[in-house]
């Protein structure tokens, strides 16, 4: 058998995926496959983790660990619609820093989340987009070049982190209700001051719900 380590890194690799997305996709926390590669923790794949893994990657269990008589046949076509939504990735940046224009909203690619795991964060698919974060004025929070879930949901406001449309910028942002109809702008470094503003004079476009960075 070979190392179910080695294989999975392997073929993540080959199929140009990650482990951070796949680690997403089974509803584990964004490094849980990469601490099983480097550290060994978890010691084993759980088994519907391991089944999940081998029929969204088009081989058989026993190469991620499992046993062979476990393995699902893989002659047979995998009804992968039924269990993963693809969210689009936008060609858009949300500026933690001075602010990015709005470009074209055409996906260039897409994440793909298990369904339960969008299920049990409360999130409907058809409402979630992922843009990339620029600048500096979120960190540690969010760096540049991170990669954010945003829910376009109607839900009532509340105090969180939220991409913003402050005229022809978007901004990620903790947005702040002050009263008044007003709100802040605040960043994670503070370095970079507060920006006031009525709520009149901008979009929220909706709220930070995921993060995707490398480590």
């Amino acid at each position: 058998m070979s190392n179910p380590r080695e294989k999975l890194r392997e073929l993540v690799r080959s199929r140009g995926s990650s482990l951070t997305a796949l680690s997403t996709m089974i509803g584990r926390n964004p490094t849980y496959l990469q601490q099983f590669i480097s550290k060994g923790s978890p010691r084993k794949l759980e088994e519907e983790d391991r089944r999940t893994l081998a029929e969204f990657l088009g081989v058989a269990e026993s190469e991620l660990g499992g046993p062979e008589e476990k393995s699902y046949d893989s002659s047979k076509p995998i009804p992968l619609d039924r269990d993963w939504i693809d969210v689009p990735r936008l060609p858009l940046s949300a500026s933690a820093g001075p602010g990015a224009t709005v470009g074209e909203e055409m996906p260039f690619d897409n994440f793909r989340f298990s369904r339960r795991w969008l299920r049990e964060q409360g999130l409907e698919g058809s409402q979630l987009s992922a843009i990339v974060v620029e600048g500096d004025s979120m960190e540690p929070l969010l760096r540049a070049g991170d990669e954010v879930l945003v829910d376009r949901s109607q839900r009532p406001f509340r105090d969180g982190i939220h991409v913003v449309r402050l005229e022809d910028t978007l901004l990620v942002k903790r947005v702040a209700a002050q009263g008044g109809g007003r709100l802040s702008l605040l960043s994670q470094n503070l370095a970079y001051p507060p920006i006031e503003v009525s709520a009149d004079e901008v979009e929220i476009i909706g709220r930070v719900v995921w993060k995707s960075g490398r480590l």
